[in-house]
């Protein structure tokens, strides 16, 4: 993948992403004025280390751990100063709890994607795929049952597998292609 253009490149994907944070900040902190703040901060450290992003990564990943670490230390300023603050393993929670959100929409994507790509399959292929990985047939058996030889089934799965392996990887990321 081509070198980040910088400037153009980090506005495009802070504006893409811009409302995530938000969202994410303001359910960590009590008051909204200190959540603007932390978001402020945050976005001046991400531009900071923007050098440090690597391409083709999770951007959003990327930049809501920079707003944790702010959420946290504008937490310990405000400590001082006795606001009321959730508690770091609170916090902490929170932080897993989005992202493994994160992981369950894309395996949900995946899903979808894969799905997709075995309607692709001829009937008669799917049913050896079904055999084979939903019923667990045995390799022997199921050349037995559609009057084929063993090494021709695995050739067959194999190819299959490559076929719905590509086809889930072009429809996740069809710039890719």
């Amino acid at each position: 993948m081509a070198e980040l253009e910088n400037t153009e490149d980090y506005i495009r994907l802070l504006s893409q992403h811009e409302s995530g944070f938000r969202s994410y900040v303001l359910g960590m902190v009590p008051h909204q004025a200190d959540a603007q703040d932390i978001l402020q901060e945050g976005k001046i450290i991400m531009w900071r280390e923007f050098s440090k992003f690597e391409p083709g990564t999770n951007f959003a990943a990327w930049g809501r751990r920079i707003m944790f670490y702010q959420v946290l230390s504008h937490r310990r300023k405000a400590k001082r100063q006795n606001t009321t603050w959730l508690s770091e393993e609170s916090l902490e929670l929170l932080h897993e709890e989005v992202e493994s959100g994160d992981k369950e929409k894309k395996w949900i994507r995946r899903e979808k994607a894969l799905n997709s790509c075995l309607e692709e399959i001829p009937d008669n292929n799917r049913e050896i795929m079904i055999m084979r990985y939903r019923d667990e047939a045995s390799i022997e058996r199921i050349a037995h049952q559609t009057d084929r030889t063993e090494a021709a089934i695995y050739r067959l799965l194999s190819r299959l597998r490559k076929r719905i392996t590509l086809c889930v990887d072009a429809t996740l990321n069809p710039q890719a292609g």
